[in-house]
């Protein structure tokens, strides 16, 4: 070979090196949305990790901020991150559950992300949405925020028969395992639902309904709260594999910082009790014994619904889980 040759082949390749490299070293942008109405009690510190993330990974990777269920769906959120119609999204489990059914049962499980990340809960959660999702299971959120069941009529024991109650993944067992009847609607069709008496009540976290103006239509609450809030943030597969390691770096530091926002979560649920007594949403507790059994049925019919979906992995998730 001349040497002339030879020398253009290493420049050839010295210059598609210095491209490759660039490419790497360039900002990248991620499309992001949330599937809960933008600035309200879930979307909130989505919309601060967006902030931190801007902040920090200027000239590595930004987020542009799409918005909520305006742009799209909260059901079809799961499927977006899917097929990278979206590059990276806030959303609950509860959204997704036709996609990964084992989704269902993250509402079960507890423990802060921290130990989650340490006991390889995290790590199990990650592989399942690797492969049913497509996507990477960035960040857990609100761990320590339980749920409710809210009305419009008084009941004199838990028992929801000849009720109807709004519903998603997250309480349809236990309230028909407690005799109501589940409607399901995306929450931005439940105040109408309630106002038109198209449904009677609805579950939802402690905190959030006066985000929704949801106070207007509700009279009570029902005690004891149960299971734990899980809105993820969800990253595409495909994306994430593509990001250089500073780029990823940035997602992660943030992620932990997100997931550490939850230690605000305490005083903020003694708040939104205090506030919703003032509203004049009445708290109906029935006793030791009634919470203890309607937890403990919510528990098990919760379970053996994610098992019978997916005995391999439920089973799992449940002894990760341990309850």
């Amino acid at each position: 070979m001349k040497t002339t040759t030879v020398l253009a082949t290493l420049l050839a390749l010295a210059a598609n090196a210095a491209v490759a490299q660039l490419a790497s070293a360039q900002e990248v942008t991620l499309k992001a949305v949330t599937s809960f109405a933008e600035k309200t009690q879930f979307s909130k510190n989505f919309e601060r990790f967006i902030e931190k993330v801007n902040a920090d990974g200027k000239g590595k990777v930004q987020i542009n901020y799409i918005g909520g269920p305006r742009a799209m769906p909260p059901f079809e959120v799961g499927n977006a991150v899917r097929t990278k119609v979206v590059d990276i999204a806030n959303v609950t489990g509860a959204f997704y559950t036709n996609l990964m059914p084992e989704a269902d049962a993250l509402k079960l499980i507890s423990k802060s992300a921290a130990d989650q990340r340490k006991d390889g809960t995290f790590a199990f959660i990650e592989q399942l949405h690797n492969q049913k999702l497509n996507a990477h299971y960035l960040a857990r959120q609100f761990h320590n925020v339980p749920f409710h069941i809210y009305l419009t009529k008084k009941i004199d024991k838990l028992d929801f028969t000849g009720l109807k109650i709004r519903v998603t993944p997250v309480y349809k067992d236990i309230v028909e395992a407690e005799h109501g009847t589940t409607v399901t609607t995306a929450p931005g069709e439940v105040y109408t639902a309630l106002e038109r008496g198209v449904v009677d009540g609805y579950g939802w976290p402690i905190t959030g309904i006066f985000d929704l103006g949801w106070e207007q239509v509700t009279k009570f609450r029902v005690e004891p709260p149960f299971y734990s809030v899980e809105v993820g943030v969800l990253v595409n597969l495909d994306v994430w594999k593509g990001l250089n390691d500073a780029q990823k770096k940035v997602l992660n530091d943030a992620a932990l910082w997100l997931e550490a926002l939850d230690s605000e979560n305490e005083a903020a649920i003694k708040v939104e009790r205090e506030r919703q007594a003032k509203a004049g949403i009445q708290s109906l507790d029935f006793g030791a014994a009634a919470s203890k059994a309607f937890l403990q049925k919510a528990n098990d019919v919760a379970w053996a619904s994610v098992i019978k979906k997916s005995p391999e992995n439920g089973a799992k998730l449940r002894k990760l889980s341990g309850n």
